[in-house]
Formats: structure tokens, sequence, C-alpha cells
């Protein structure tokens, strides 16, 4: 048996990527949703073709606008994605909404089981969270799991709520990231991407790998 089990084909653990992506109104401005698509789009895309042999990247995506957040893509394996619709941006920013959601999902062994890397949470706002959210933001940081995951965070505009966007974020080779152009949307994402990526490929996934700007970025603010 011993020796049948040196033969055993090693399955592939996950290693989900959580994106919690505003939709508020104030991201239907200056181009800010059309970018947070594109992105969106990008990354799947590139992950879509990853090997599998040690990390299965896994995509859940969920938007917070309007009066609550929704799953628009639930977990799913990158590979078996076909697309994701577009987002529209419209009504308030229901961050606690959004990471209820999150915790739910990361704190349920079923779903995202122990043997599992640690999830990635990247979570985009444009504005200052409008519900009921503290609460929640404590548990996701402080959470049995939730706090172990890499969280990254990027804050578009000068009416970004830093603050909570600086206390979200705990990998210190990634301050929160700060555009002030819809157009650099999609580079923040190229540079998850890139990040996610080179963790799926590592003989040790569960080290987080830094962001690191492509070099045609150099003129980003961060």
């Amino acid at each position: 048996m011993s020796q049948l089990k040196k033969f055993q084909v090693q399955e592939a653990r996950p290693l989900p990527v959580i994106i919690l992506a505003d939709t508020s109104g104030s991201m239907s401005v200056d181009g800010k949703i059309e970018a947070l698509n594109r992105g969106l789009r990008e990354m799947i895309s590139s992950f879509s073709t990853e090997s599998r042999v040690r990390a299965e990247i896994q995509v859940e995506v969920i938007a917070f606008g309007g009066n609550s957040a929704e799953v628009i893509l639930g977990l799913t394996s990158a590979h078996q994605i076909e697309g994701i619709g577009n987002l529209t941006a419209g009504g308030m920013t229901p961050l606690g909404s959004a990471l209820r959601i999150a915790n739910e999902l990361i704190e349920d062994k079923s779903r995202i089981p122990s043997r599992a890397y640690k999830p990635v949470v990247v979570l985009v706002s444009d504005g200052h969270p409008n519900d009921d959210w503290e609460g929640p933001f404590e548990s996701f940081v402080n959470g049995e799991r939730t706090a172990k995951a890499t969280r990254f965070a990027m804050a578009i505009g000068s009416d970004a709520d830093m603050d909570t966007l600086s206390r979200f974020a705990n990998d210190p080779e990634a301050p929160v990231f700060l555009t002030e152009n819809a157009r650099d949307i999609h580079r923040f994402f190229r540079a998850v991407t890139m990040s996610v990526s080179a963790r799926s490929q590592s003989v040790k996934p569960n080290q987080s790998t830094p962001l690191e700007i492509p070099a045609d970025d150099e003129d980003w603010e961060f």
C-alpha cells in the first residue's frame, strides 16, 4: 500500500480569491464601473489558464451597492468560469452586508475546506460604508479563519474611506493602493492577478506574494 501511495496523484488544493466590489452610485461616473468590469474579466481569464498542479484558484465576486450586497459569482474554480456579467452601479455602499457574506463563506469548512490554502480577499471601494458595517468589519478582521486571509485593498478617488481600507489591508508589503483615475483600476487587478498566480505556482502557496506593479505602471501612486 505504501508503494501505491507514492504514485497517487495529489489533488490540487483550493486557493480561494474573494472580490468585494463597490457598486454604489458613485462608481457610475468617470468610467469607474467599466474599469472594474474590465479588471475582473481579465483576472478571471488569466486565472483560468493557470496550472492546477498544486493549487486550484477559485473565485467569488461579491458586489455591494444599492441596499445590500449580492453574490455575483459564487465560489467557482476559475477554469470552470465561462464568463461574468457586467456589474452595474447604483445606490448606497453596504460594505457590512458584503463582509457578512464573505465571513460566512470563509468560516464555512464545507465550502472552503481545511485543506485549502489561505484565501485572498480583495476590497475595492470609492466611498464610505453607510450601513451597519462596524460589527461585521471587526468580526471579519478578527475571525478565526478570516484573520488569516491575505487582504488587499484599493481606494478609488479622494472620497474613499482610507482609514477603513487601511485597517482592512493586512499585507505589510501591500498598503492600500490609491488611484484617482479609473484607468488604473484594471492595473490593480493585474497586480493582484500576478500575486495570486505566483502563489498558485509556488512550492509554498500559503506564503503571500507581494503585489508588484507591472513595468509600464511606474506612474501609479501608492
